[in-house]
C-alpha cells in the first residue's frame, strides 16, 4: 500500500473512533438512593476527541494540496493533534464536583456519594490518538515521496503556446 494511502485510511480509522468516542458514554455517575444513574458523552466531557478528528481530517486534505516542505509540517501537526487525543484520552477523568457543575443532581450538597464508573468511550479516543499519530508518523516520513498534486494538470513545458492552441482546434486536450 502506498504510504499516501495508508495516511489516508489511518486518518479515516482515527475520525471515526475519535468521532463515536465523543458520542459514547464518556463516564457514568450513580448517585445512590434510588436515583437515576447519570451518563456522560465524551462530547459533554470534552470536545477535544471531535475538534481534534475534524481538524485532523483537514490537515490531511491540505497535505493534498501542499508542496513537500508544507506537507511535513501538516504531517507534524498530525503527530501534534495524535499526541494530543492520546493525552486527553489517558488525562480526562472529571471528578464527581466537576460533574456536580454539569449536572446538579450530583452536587454534594444533593447527595452524600457519587459512584464513578468510566465507560468504552476513553478507549475508542485512545485507540483514535494513536491512528492518529502513526498517520502523522508516516505522513512526516515519506512527505518527498507522495505524489505532487498538480502534476497530473500541467501542459508539458517542452509544447509552446501555438501548438497547444492547433491541439485544442484539433479537439486535444493539451493538458493530457
Amino acid at each position: 500500500m502506498r504510504p499516501q494511502r495508508l495516511v489516508d485510511l489511518l486518518t479515516l480509522v482515527a475520525l471515526v473512533l475519535l468521532a463515536l468516542s465523543g458520542y459514547l458514554t464518556w463516564s457514568s455517575a450513580d448517585p445512590g438512593s434510588g436515583r437515576p444513574k447519570v451518563n456522560f458523552s465524551g462530547y459533554t466531557v470534552s470536545h477535544a476527541p471531535v475538534t481534534l478528528a475534524l481538524a485532523a481530517v483537514v490537515a490531511v486534505i491540505v497535505t493534498k494540496l501542499a508542496g513537500t516542505a508544507l506537507r511535513r509540517v501538516i504531517a507534524g501537526l498530525l503527530v501534534f493533534m495524535g499526541a494530543a487525543a492520546v493525552g486527553v484520552a489517558l488525562q480526562v477523568r472529571p471528578s464527581a464536583s466537576e460533574l456536580g457543575r454539569l449536572r446538579p443532581e450530583l452536587s454534594q450538597a444533593v447527595t452524600d456519594h457519587v459512584a464513578l464508573s468510566t465507560g468504552p468511550a476513553p478507549w475508542l479516543a485512545l485507540a483514535g490518538g494513536l491512528a492518529l499519530f502513526a498517520a502523522g508518523v508516516i505522513a512526516v516520513l515519506t512527505a518527498h515521496r507522495w505524489r505532487r498534486p498538480t502534476a497530473r494538470y500541467e501542459r508539458d513545458p517542452a509544447a509552446t503556446p501555438a501548438d497547444q492552441w492547433k491541439a485544442i482546434d484539433a479537439g486535444e486536450d493539451p493538458t493530457i
